[in-house]
This record gives structure tokens, sequence and C-alpha cells, in this order.
């Protein structure tokens, strides 16, 4: 491919509207631009990346024995109300009205449509299993889409949907995929880590995350020094170690505390620290009135909570709440004389003579001991931080990182094979229903990913295998005969030889070049001066290198083929 004659419009100065580094990058360099809110358009450079993740994706679970489909975007309102998400999936399912007065949606996943599929044509155990795959643009109506390619609202994705007989049957589609995404990954030249995660709107039993590991990553990861134990901030546990309490009460007395409300302005004015304080919030959830008791210097997990209670909608109490359950406005709330269940966090098991709410204004209780109230029992209910205790092993501590999720992988079970009846004949002819399982890859947040993990003041590091090119084959002088002979030779001999390589030929100042090439990404540069030549050399630079290698012109060509080779398997 001539530079010249590609469409590359790179942009000098940073856009305004871009918040993070890739959404900036790719915009300066020609990989994208915006259409409307959330929605954007793929130029060449960045379509050719994004199609090499594609490349690796299909490679990968073709190997694993999935077959690849594709499913229509616009699915209708029945199907939805089969799986009982059609008014619980939110507002970013994007509803509409066709001329005939049907009502459809744009898909944001397609577990309903595959389902509605397989339930049609599978009939007997002898089908089963089944595993397909589609690569194809989703729409969700963020409310507020942000950082470009990684939160927009239109988005290419690869969906996978497993069927299987029984359990172990599920389990082992389920490793088959866990196993091709690490691969996908690996092939992508990332570094990245594998978590335990929530299965929020998708469902089902267990997850797992891929987070491709960024400083400038959105999505917290938790992990154990010592262990393997790693997770999203939603789903980490945290380990306890059993200690001996008195089991005192009745000790208890109140206090005046006037205008002090929140945990810093009480626990200075009592001259404690927050983790003497006890926090007891009211929330409202579908099943009614409940209070949640946590440390003053720590934060209550809503996901834990909502998975610990089966709770399918839950949200902070009003004020009128409040003071409905509590007797005292907000700000002032404690867990002695209450009626409503309390669930606590495992850390107040172990706490003594600490300081809560009066349910009155500007009153709080001092010296409270676990008995002078009634709990439901005590949970991991906290949000995990690091130096905490590993919940795995014995002495391991929890460390922060931060990543960016690029892949997600759901063990489903019956969750929409029992709500859609998607059911097969089992070996004696009885009806079962088919064990599902769900995997999804962001493509092109992948590819933005990417940048993410891979950047500099010049502009992108992109791994070599999802580069839009391999190798930048840069004459200085395009007026120079020699110069433009010898680049010629080289990439004619690099095509050949299946390097995906760019040809130059600009007539641009050199500088101009060579940011341009930093700028995009591309992991190799040849470049061809007039006063090498006169030694016969050229000189071979990596991205993410600050060296320049000087080769003979005859081995170009070979020493980037070698180096492309190595970085294709390493």
């Amino acid at each position: 491919m001539l530079f010249s004659k590609m469409f590359i419009p790179t942009v000098k100065e940073d856009p305004k509207e871009a918040e993070v580094a890739s959404h900036r990058l790719m915009l300066r360099a020609g990989f994208i631009r915006r259409l409307a809110s959330g929605v954007y358009t793929w130029l060449p450079l960045g379509l050719r990346s994004l199609r090499k993740v594609e490349q690796i994706i299909r490679e990968e679970m073709n190997r694993k024995g999935a077959q690849e489909i594709l499913m229509p975007a616009v699915q209708p309102k029945e199907l939805w109300v089969e799986s009982t998400r059609w008014e619980k999936y939110g507002k970013e399912l994007l509803r509409f009205v066709d001329r005939n007065n049907r009502e459809l949606c744009l898909g944001p996943t397609h577990e309903e449509v595959v389902t509605d599929l397989v339930r049609r044509e599978v009939k007997s155990y002898k089908d089963l299993p089944v595993n397909l795959y589609q690569i194809q643009n989703k729409f969700r109506d963020e409310i507020r889409p942000r950082f470009g390619i990684m939160r927009s609202r239109e988005f290419s994705m690869k969906d996978a949907y497993s069927f299987d007989a029984d359990e172990p049957g599920a389990e082992k589609s389920y490793m088959e995929m866990y196993e091709a995404y690490v691969s996908i990954f690996t092939r992508c030249g990332f570094r990245f880590r594998v978590v335990e995660a929530d299965t929020g709107q998708i469902g089902g039993s267990f997850s797992h995350e891929f987070m491709v590991l960024a400083d400038t990553g959105e999505d917290i990861i938790i992990s154990c020094d010592t262990c393997g134990y790693a997770a999203n901030l939603e789903r980490a546990e945290v380990g306890f170690t059993e200690r001996p309490v008195s089991g005192k009460k009745g000790l208890h007395r109140r206090v005046e505390t006037p205008n002090q409300r929140k945990i810093d302005e009480v626990s200075s004015f009592l001259g404690i620290t927050p983790d003497k304080l006890l926090k007891t919030i009211i929330y409202n959830t579908d099943k009614g009135t409940i209070g949640v008791l946590v440390r003053g210097d720590r934060e209550i997990n809503d996901t834990k909570l909502k998975n610990l209670l089966k709770l399918e909608e839950m949200e902070l109490a009003d004020e009128r709440t409040i003071e409905e359950a509590t007797g005292g406005p907000l700000g002032f709330s404690g867990p002695i004389g209450l009626s409503i269940p309390l669930y606590a966090d495992m850390d107040l098991k172990f706490m003594e003579d600490f300081v809560i709410g009066g349910n009155e204004r500007d009153v709080h209780v001092v010296d409270v001991n676990v008995g002078d109230f009634t709990v439901k029992g005590f949970y991991d209910i906290k949000v995990a931080v690091a130096g905490d205790r590993c919940p795995r092993c014995e002495g391991g501590k929890l460390v922060a990182t931060r990543g960016i999720e690029v892949g997600h992988i759901f063990k489903l079970g019956l969750k929409y094979s029992k709500a859609m009846n998607a059911t097969f004949l089992d070996s004696e002819g009885k009806d079962q229903f088919m064990v599902m399982g769900c995997y999804g890859i962001g493509v092109g947040r992948t590819v933005a990913a990417a940048i993410e993990q891979g950047n500099d003041e010049n502009g992108m590091i992109l791994p070599l295998p999802i580069a839009p090119f391999e190798v930048d084959v840069l004459p200085v002088n395009t007026t120079h005969e020699e110069s433009m002979k010898v680049a010629r030779q080289i990439y004619e001999e690099l095509l050949a030889n299946g390097v995906d390589a760019i040809l130059d030929d600009r007539d641009e100042r050199p500088g101009v070049k060579f940011k341009d090439c930093d700028l995009i990404g591309i992991p190799l540069r040849i470049t061809i001066g007039e006063r090498g030549l006169k030694e016969g050399i050229v000189e071979i630079k990596r991205r993410d290198s600050k060296e320049f290698e000087k080769v003979p012109v005859a081995e170009a060509a070979r020493r980037v083929m070698n180096y492309v080779e190595d970085a294709k398997h390493c």
C-alpha cells in the first residue's frame, strides 16, 4: 500500500473533546471520526486494526469448534418479554415501533435471538453441544457515552453462545472459551489479567473478565500479592481473621453531637478515628426497607449486597423513609431499636466500644457493642481496598491496579433456556433444558485498549499483530532515484513474504513522515537515506525503542521478516 494513495487524515493538535489517550490518538491518527454522540465512523487505518483483531478472534474461536453466524441487529419485543428483560434492561435498550406498529429494539446483545434460533433447530441430545458466534455491531443507548470508542453507543462486538446437554458439558464449553480468550489476548500482544466478575445484566451463576492492564483504565482490579486470586472491584472478596471478642453489652450511653452529621465531623468531635464509628445505611428494595451496617471508614459494595439478598431493585432510602424507619433524620441513623432487617459487614463482628447514630438529631451513642442490637448476620459486603487480607490464601494482601475490560465470559446455566423453553430430548426421551454460556469481546474496545496500554508523547505504540501496518518503508527523499529504487525493492520483498508493509512515497519533509509513522504506531520503520545508501546501509527502528539498527541493504527485508515472525509467535 502506498501512503500517498491512502485516506489518512491526521491531525496535529489534540482534539478538545478527547478525554483519554485512545480517543485523542485515534482522532489524531485518522483511525475514527465522530458522526453523533457515541457513534463513530472507522476510517481505513482504524478498520485495518479492527479487522486484524477480528481475524485473531475468528481463528481462535474456530479452533475451539465454534461456528460463525450473523444474527439480525433488529429484534422483536416478544423475545425480550419471554426472557423478562424488556422492562428490566433499562433505557440502554433502544426501543422503537415500525410502520405496522410492531415494537422492536436495536440489539445490545443476542441471548434472546440465539436461544430462539437453537430451540427451533435442536431437538435431541445428539445435536449438542453447539457453540455459535458472530461479529456484529451492537447498540446500547448509554446515558453518557464517553472516551470515544471505549464507551460508545454503537460498537463492534464478538458474542458467542454455547448450548450443552448438562452441567459437565457446560463447564467444558466454558473452559474452552476461557482458553480461547487467553489465546486471543495473548496473540493481540497485551499485558492482561483474568479476574472473577459479577454477571450483571446478562445474568448467570459466575463469570470472568479479561482486563488489559493500563494506568488509565476505568476499572479497578483487586488481586493478591501472593496467590493467583484476582477480581474486579464489584466482585472482590475480603478475607477475615477470626478473633475473640468480649461479648459485653448494655454499656452504651447517648451523647450530644450538635451539628455533627458526617463521619469526619463526628470522629473529630468525639476524638476518635473513623474506624470506631458504625454507619447505618437505609435502603429501599423490592423486598422492603433494610438497614446495612458498615465501619465508618469503609463503603458498602452494592453489587455484593444485591447478590447476597437476591435483590432485583435497590436504592438509597429518601429522608422520609429514613425518618419512618429510624425515628430520626438523615445522618443520625443507628441500629439500636430498629425493627427493619439489619445486615452487617463482617468487620462489625469484631468491633467493640464503637459509636453509632442515636436516631435523633444531634445525638450519637458511644460504647456500643454487637450485643446491643440484633442483625440477620455478618457478611462480606464492603468494597475491597488495597491492604485487605486475601480471601483465598493465608498471609496474602490485596493490591489494586487499573485495567480495561475487553472480554467477559458467563456461565448462564438455565436462565434463558428455562425462560424461553429451550429444551431437547435426552437419551431416555425426556425433555431437558439446555445449559447455556455466553462469551463477549469488545472488538473496537480492544483496539482502543491497545492504545491505552501503549502510547507516548509521539503517538501510539501498537502491538505488531494488530497495528494497521507492520512496517513502514520510509525513503527520506522521494526525489532521489536510488532511494526510491531501494525502497521499492525492500517494500516488494516484504509484501512477497507476507509482511504487511506501507511505502511512504509522499513528497514531504522527513520530519512529517517520521511524526506520522510514530503517531500511527507502526511497529517497525525502515529508513532509506542518501547518506546511508552511500555506505550500503539502511536504518531499522522499532516504535517501542529509541535505538536504531544499521543493516546492509540486502539484509534489511530479511531482518524485518524475522522480527515480524518472532513477534507473531511470542
